[in-house]
């Protein structure tokens, strides 16, 4: 019996987006594939209903995988391949594997021999990338940085130079209630000179990327709380 493929299925950034950055193969993908594995079962069943393809929502099979899954439970959740079916990974936002455990189940394909199928879809780090025009050719990207005060400016201060050292990107993100803190943490700590790109709801109605110099962000705040970003520095 041949196996079954790994899907890596994109979701959308902001609600009520999908017309606009789900594809029709993603769309086809999701209609003929019966196991999901998933960060959150609720909103996976959300974003499926919400793509009005006529699938049966019950007759679906969901397990979770986020960041606490075991190599074992990866192994039990993954044992549906081996029967020759499909299994689709659904990222809470974005595409799997990318700032998302979803690698845990790609890592374990490549072990087993598993065709992995990456399917294109909206990816915050990367849109904004494309958007700030910062180098794309050198570029890291940090999750969250530390919470702690001055672990989080010493964290800046060495992206900062980093980035001015290698002409690199810097990316990295905060939990959005915390959003406008670590805003006030930059404009404290970079240099006025440094460029600081924020990206915030991407794809959403009132998405805004925007580029500036630190001392320009300064003269112009702006609100993030509780509102999805990314950050990206550039030093020069």
């Amino acid at each position: 019996m041949p196996l079954g493929k790994l899907y890596l299925i994109p979701n959308v950034l902001a609600e009520n987006t999908a017309d606009q950055v789900i594809s029709p193969q993603i769309r086809e993908v999701i209609t003929n594939t019966k196991v999901f594995l998933v960060e959150n079962l609720r909103t996976s069943r959300r974003y499926i209903s919400s793509l009005k393809l006529g699938v049966k929502i019950e007759e679906l099979h969901m397990e979770i995988l986020d960041k606490h899954s075991s190599p074992e439970s990866i192994n039990r959740l993954m044992q549906p391949l081996f029967n020759g079916a499909d299994i689709g990974v659904i990222s809470e936002a974005g595409c799997p594997g990318i700032a998302d455990p979803g690698a845990l189940a790609v890592e374990y394909a490549h072990q087993k021999g598993i065709q992995v199928v990456p399917l294109s879809g909206p990816s915050s780090m990367f849109m904004a990338l494309m958007a700030s025009g910062f180098s794309g050719q050198s570029f890291a990207f940090h999750g969250y940085l530390p919470i702690d005060k001055r672990e989080r400016a010493s964290k800046i201060k060495s992206l900062e130079n980093e980035s001015a050292k290698e002409s690199r990107s810097q990316i990295f993100m905060e939990t959005p209630f915390r959003n406008n803190q670590l805003l006030k943490d930059l404009s404290n700590t970079l240099n006025p000179g440094t460029k600081l790109c924020i990206a915030k709801n991407i794809t959403g109605s009132d998405e805004l990327i925007q580029t500036k110099t630190i001392a320009a962000w300064k003269k112009s705040p702006i609100d993030l709380h509780k509102i999805p970003t990314v950050f990206i520095l550039q030093s020069f």
